[in-house]
């Protein structure tokens, strides 16, 4: 009974956290969605892209059901997956993402939480693993790429939060009375040397 508990709620967790990390780019021109916005090139296509990646692999190759979409070998993996090409669309990465999810959800809903896998890209002694460690892996991935997508956005246009129906209005003067407040106190805590 704990383990149907456990997976509902960590199968929760990761539907949320993938719409949150989609969200980010609703209404985002198709430059910003895909430019860098880092100094590694962090972008949120490409964060999306590389959070369906990951997807597929853990819940595909880890558990012997391959996933359905065209993954290069783990084994060459050079860094493609964290960035949109000028030929991928956003609508063919959210629609990969989404399959991704599809496979999935239905490697999550039919195999028990102590079902065991292999990650042959974790080093000894972890990459004998089951279920259930692995959907809390994907879990804290989705979550972090999520927050990544969080402070990109912020810094594009102001947008905050984890759905459209808890976002509030950008109160600008708010904003900056509050960074003001946070940046004097940081002043006063180390008193910048001259």
């Amino acid at each position: 009974m704990i383990d149907d508990f456990a997976k509902d709620n960590l199968h929760g967790r990761l539907r949320r956290d993938r719409e949150a990390l989609l969200w980010k780019l609703d209404g985002l021109s198709e430059y910003d969605a895909r430019r860098p916005l880092t100094a590694t090139g962090s972008n949120l296509l490409g964060l999306v892209k590389h959070v369906a990646s990951v997807e597929a692999r853990y819940f595909g190759e880890v558990f012997d059901r391959p996933s359905p979409e065209p993954l290069p070998r783990w084994q060459d993996s050079d860094g493609s997956d964290l960035w949109a090409t000028e030929d991928e669309t956003r609508d063919q990465i959210t629609a990969f993402y989404r399959r991704a999810w599809e496979h999935s959800d239905a490697t999550i809903n039919e195999l028990p939480l102590d079902t065991p896998g292999h990650v042959p890209w974790w080093p000894e002694p972890g990459p004998n693993t089951n279920l259930f460690a692995v959907l809390v892996h994907v879990i804290g991935e989705t979550n972090r790429h999520a927050g990544h997508a969080d402070i990109l956005r912020e810094g594009l246009d102001g947008r905050t939060g984890m759905r459209p129906e808890h976002e509030q209005q950008i109160d600008e003067q708010a904003r900056a009375a509050h960074c003001a407040k946070l940046e004097q106190a940081a002043r006063s805590a180390a008193p910048i040397k001259a």
